[in-house]
């Protein structure tokens, strides 16, 4: 497969300019030129409304079906909280090896917590989640190195504790 760029769809309001903040480094681990467009969805199909949630699974696979290409990486970035049946929410999935993946945005500011807004943090989880997620499409799996992008977060804390950026394992393995 020859890749011609990565591409982030934005489905739903975001703050101007808030993914421009991210895609130098998108492009620095991947290196992949990066667009960025917006995207259309009705997410009223994906709601749960027993879990008042919406469903990652499908969404994803939605993604997959209408933006992806084998020439793109797609990865559909909205502000819903996500989640998937074995786990109260999600933060992203993505395909392993595959030509999509999924973040939202919901739960990664402060505010969410109830501690004070922090745009610098709150861009920096973005960035480290839109990697992560990316870095599934290109056939990485979670790594156990504390800093590494590529580890897995459970927890907002969690991604905090990592970098942006692959470990030197992880960069080994990229399948680019």
């Amino acid at each position: 497969m020859n890749l011609e760029n990565i591409t982030l769809i934005s489905f739903g309001y975001f703050e101007k300019g808030l993914l421009e903040m991210v895609v130098n480094d998108v492009e620095r681990e991947f290196s992949l030129p990066v667009k960025i467009q917006d995207g259309h969805l009705d997410l009223s199909e994906f709601y749960d409304s027993a879990r008042r949630q919406y469903d990652g699974n499908k969404l994803i696979k939605e993604i997959d079906f209408r933006f992806a290409s084998d020439t793109v990486k797609i990865l559909g970035i909205f502000n819903v909280d996500l989640f998937i049946p074995i786990l109260t929410y999600i933060f992203g999935q993505a395909f392993l090896n595959g030509r999509a993946g999924i973040a939202s945005i919901y739960r990664l500011n402060n505010e969410r917590y109830g501690i004070k807004a922090d745009k610098k943090i709150f861009v920096d989880r973005i960035r480290k989640e839109v990697i992560h997620e990316l870095g599934h499409t290109f056939g990485l799996i979670h790594c156990k190195n504390p800093d590494c992008v590529m580890r897995s977060s459970t927890y907002v804390e969690d991604i905090d504790q990592k970098s942006h950026h692959l470990c030197n394992h992880c960069r080994l393995n990229l399948m680019i």
